[in-house]
């Protein structure tokens, strides 16, 4: 090889990793400027009723990672991660008694998620979101509108989601029975992201 060529390929590498940090220089701010989530205004929280009496419980911890474009909402994506173990009943003795197996099983199962799809301008306004909802091992399509508004910098999400707990097996043996616990659940969401 001439000492030309060897030159030249020692630019080349050069050249390479030159345009790396260049790249690296461009993506990092870009990255920084990721819609981050809000915990202090954000909430996830349950309504169901037993014996017929709505009852309110919460998940104190969750992470939401929320890509929107409303200029193209159909490429936006959503993935939601809840800590099983921070549900709140408002009781310890009841928070204790949910995490068991029967229930939400949170030793085997410690994560429920949710995964969108699909994002689609729907009615008033509002996305019709459609992904997969995985809890306790179990992983059902589901649908729910959402909705979408700016406040100030942030950007701030709000939907309900109905499912039925027994098709994931929330509540097992005496517990299917629906007369105590109903199968009705709705998941209720306020996702507040700013830049």
């Amino acid at each position: 090889m001439s000492p030309l060529s060897r030159i030249s390929l020692r630019l080349s590498g050069h050249t390479k990793i030159a345009a790396a940090v260049i790249t690296l220089a461009i993506a990092i701010p870009a990255l920084a400027a990721v819609a981050k989530l809000d915990t202090t205004k954000s909430t996830v929280a349950i309504v169901f009723k037993q014996m017929n009496v709505p009852v309110d419980a919460k998940f104190k911890k969750f992470s939401a990672n929320i890509d929107y474009d409303s200029a193209k909402p159909d490429a936006s994506k959503a993935t939601v991660d809840i800590d099983v173990a921070s549900f709140d009943l408002g009781d310890p003795e009841y928070n204790k008694e949910v995490l068991k197996k029967e229930w939400f099983n949170s030793a085997q199962f410690p994560k429920a998620i949710f995964v969108s799809t699909s994002m689609k301008a729907g009615a008033n306004g509002k996305l019709d979101v459609t992904g997969n909802l995985t809890i306790k091992g179990k992983t059902i399509v589901t649908s729910f509108p959402l909705s979408v508004k700016k406040e100030g910098s942030n950007q701030v999400f709000d939907g309900m989601l109905p499912i039925k707990r027994l098709a994931f097996n929330i509540g097992e043996g005496e517990w299917k029975d629906t007369g105590m616990v109903a199968d009705e659940v709705v998941i209720k969401f306020h996702v507040v992201t700013f830049q």
